[in-house]
């Protein structure tokens, strides 16, 4: 999409958040020049700040050309905040239902109408304790391979520092000033995928060399090196299901004598507090 085809919403949205953004970040953008200049292309981000999308959308729309991104459909209903997701065009995604294939749809004739759509392919904010990214889920690379359109690899990083993703105090750190730091790279080479059944495999394996494109920029925005393996929140919780199984909380005796003795009343408290399994 070129600025001319902007369309209200977006110089809304434009109006409203850049000045804001100017006056309490610095900015250091760079790659810009690997932003195409005309038809359709795929961003893939990292994730690891509620201020990320804001950061990379500013980014994006000094190059000329304006994101189209997916994001939970409980954005999108009611209010201002809807209001300008939909009317920027953005790409609602439902997740744990039927309609979850929309936002593939939707993000297929995007491109074919020559725009850009935006992936985060974590999925959420990073889960890793350092803010590496983790491993990808596998959308955008199924879109990659199905319209085999350019995919340029973004990093950022700052905004976590503004606004940190799981900070239960102090939320949002303006000061010092911050600097939201974005760098573009060139087009990742998928070519050697095209033209393969997409199975499970191939698409694990082409998110894989996406997520390692990420992480390459990121490791350079950063000055330092990645951990050697990315993390994975499924193994992860897979883990601490395992050590809880074999570290159940210990019940005194006590609490025991007190529930044989208190009656009915007790006992349903007993069944709730386990989640009503008898």
């Amino acid at each position: 999409m070129s600025r001319r085809r902007i369309g209200f919403w977006y110089r809304l949205a434009a109006v409203l958040v850049k000045p804001p953004l100017v006056a309490l970040f610095k900015r250091e953008w760079r790659g810009m020049e690997h932003i195409p200049a005309e038809g359709g292309f795929i961003t893939v981000v990292n994730h690891n700040s509620y201020l990320d999308p804001l950061s990379y959308a500013h980014f994006q729309y000094n190059t000329g050309r304006v994101p189209r991104f997916l994001a939970k459909d409980s954005l999108f209903k009611g209010g201002f905040v809807g209001a300008v997701m939909r009317g920027t065009g953005q790409i609602p995604v439902y997740r744990d239902s039927l309609d979850a294939a929309n936002a593939f749809r939707a993000a297929v004739e995007a491109i074919g109408k020559g725009e850009c759509v935006a992936f985060y392919p974590e999925g959420t904010l990073t889960r890793d304790p350092d803010m590496w990214p983790m491993e990808g889920k596998t959308g955008a690379a199924r879109v990659a391979l199905l319209t085999k359109a350019p995919v340029i690899p973004v990093a950022q990083w700052g905004a976590n520092e503004a606004v940190p993703p799981y900070a239960r105090r102090n939320r949002v750190r303006l000061f010092p000033r911050k600097t939201l730091k974005v760098l573009a790279g060139p087009p990742v080479d998928l070519s050697r995928f095209h033209d393969r059944e997409p199975t499970a495999e191939l698409l694990r394996e082409v998110t894989d060399v996406l997520m390692d494109a990420i992480t390459e920029l990121l490791v350079e925005l950063r000055g330092e090196p990645a951990p050697a393996r990315r993390y994975d929140r499924r193994r992860a919780l897979a883990g601490d299901r395992r050590v809880a199984a074999a570290h159940p909380p210990a019940t005194s005796p006590g609490a025991v004598d007190a529930g044989r003795t208190t009656g009915s009343g007790a006992a349903v408290e007993r069944v709730a507090a386990e989640g009503g399994n008898a």
